[in-house]
Formats: structure tokens, C-alpha cells, sequence
């Protein structure tokens, strides 16, 4: 067998298994979208308040907030939390030595987390949207909390006052591949607690939460797309002129 008809065969083998194993996961809700100043402000303070605790972005600087139309003076005031200068980098004040045994992992970064996160399934901002809105109350886990999104996850559920608390609900089924086996259907959530936001008010807040991590993963995106959209106006005139000119030089041959 040639070199190329292995390579075929092996990716005939991979594609359908990388397929399956993006269908066997939760399935990714569409994360609505936020473009408007006051849902990426908002956004933004949700940050400040629950991820920056543990977590660090350290390629944003808060000075860079100013291009939500916030002022160095509101930014202080309001974002800069931790003592930390305006001018500083989005640093968190847990000690990674303290992270690793508390979690048993270090925090991620999150600068780029929501481009990081892409994938057949779903984009970041997808993926984050689910995973902030599926913990459950798990109490053989170490924090307390679980994600279906990501079993067996590290992290504790930071929001768990705004969304209150809820535990997973199973239903045993056979397993089709196996009818001797049982496996463990998810069939919804149950509220145990409330929390201090209504579930429309919570995902709308986490809406808001995603869509300030997709900016800060890339917050030039504005004026990327901006450009974008006249180089297409341009290269449409340009064919336009090449074209009727290319018309008019023949015209002449013929």
C-alpha cells in the first residue's frame, strides 16, 4: 500500500471517530450574541468579580477596558479590584502552589480561553456558555460541584449564589451497544436552592459574561471585521473596472 492510500485510510478511520466523540459530549447551546457596549461593561465586571479571583488574563491590561467607553477613573473605581494599577496586566493574587491544593490544578489563563475552546461542536463562546450554566451539586467531588460539560471538573461553581444551587437528575438505561450494562442518562436538573437571579436573568448575565471573554480573546475583532468589510467593497469595485476594461480592450481587437 502507497504512502498516500495509507494516509486516506487512516483519516477515513479518524474522521468518524472525532465525529463521534463531538456527538458523545453534552451538546453546546448557541451563545447569544453581545455586541452592545452596556453587555461587554457588564460583562466585564462579571469577570472582574467571579474569575479574577482565581484566574488570571494576562494579556489584557484593564487600561485596555477603555475600549468598552469606560475612563481610566471608572475603571479604577469599579474593575480594579486587587490594588492593582490601571495600567497593570489582569493578574490574579492566588498563589499557584495554593491553587494546585485546593483544585488540584492550577486556573487556567483565560486572555484567550474563548478562542481556545473552538471546536466542531461549537465555537468558545459556545462551549463557555454551556459549561457556566451546567455545574450541579455533587457531593463526591472535592469542591462540592460537578459540570456536565466537564465531568469530574476541578473547578467549583464561582456563581452559584446568582444561580443557585441544582443537582443532576439520571435515569438508568441499557446500554445499546451492550444489553448486559446500564448506563447513566442525564434527564435534567433540579432546583435545590434559588439563587439570587432568576434562570432568565442568570443566562443572561452569563451571555454577557461570554461574550466580554470572546472581546478580550481578540478585541481588535471590531475593527477587524470593519476592515474586512471594506476590502470586499474595494476588490467587488476593482473586479468591476478590470472587468469593463478587459471588456473594452477587446472590444477594439475583435
Amino acid at each position: 500500500m502507497t504512502f498516500s492510500k495509507k494516509l486516506i485510510a487512516i483519516l477515513a478511520l479518524a474522521v468518524p471517530a472525532f465525529a463521534m466523540a463531538n456527538e458523545a459530549g453534552y451538546p453546546l447551546d448557541q451563545a447569544p450574541a453581545r455586541t452592545s457596549l452596556a453587555s461587554l461593561q457588564n460583562g466585564a465586571k462579571l469577570f472582574v468579580n467571579y474569575c479574577l479571583n482565581c484566574h488570571s488574563a494576562s494579556s489584557m491590561r484593564y487600561n485596555r477596558l477603555r475600549d468598552l467607553g469606560l475612563s481610566e477613573q471608572q475603571i479604577k473605581e469599579n474593575l480594579v479590584l486587587s490594588g492593582a494599577k490601571v495600567g497593570d496586566l489582569m493578574k490574579t493574587a492566588l498563589d499557584p502552589k495554593d491553587a494546585k491544593e485546593w483544585f488540584g490544578a492550577v486556573p487556567p489563563d483565560l486572555s484567550v480561553i474563548a478562542r481556545a475552546k473552538a471546536s466542531g461542536a461549537g465555537t468558545g463562546g459556545d462551549y463557555l456558555y454551556t459549561y457556566l450554566r451546567t455545574f450541579y451539586k455533587d457531593e463526591g467531588r472535592p469542591t462540592g460541584w460537578n459540570n456536565m460539560v466537564m465531568n469530574n471538573v476541578a473547578m467549583p461553581h464561582a456563581m452559584w449564589e446568582l444561580q443557585g444551587v441544582r443537582v443532576a437528575k439520571f435515569a438508568e438505561e441499557k446500554d445499546p451497544h451492550d444489553a448486559a450494562k446500564t448506563v447513566h442518562k442525564f434527564v435534567g436538573f433540579e432546583q435545590v436552592s434559588k439563587g439570587k437571579m432568576t434562570p432568565a436573568e442568570f443566562d443572561t448575565a452569563v451571555a454577557d459574561l461570554v461574550g466580554y471573554m470572546e472581546w478580550m480573546a481578540e478585541p481588535a475583532q471590531g475593527t477587524r471585521k470593519m476592515l474586512g468589510a471594506w476590502v470586499v467593497l474595494f476588490m467587488t469595485l476593482f473586479a468591476l473596472l478590470a472587468w469593463r476594461l478587459n471588456a473594452s480592450f477587446w472590444k477594439e481587437v475583435k
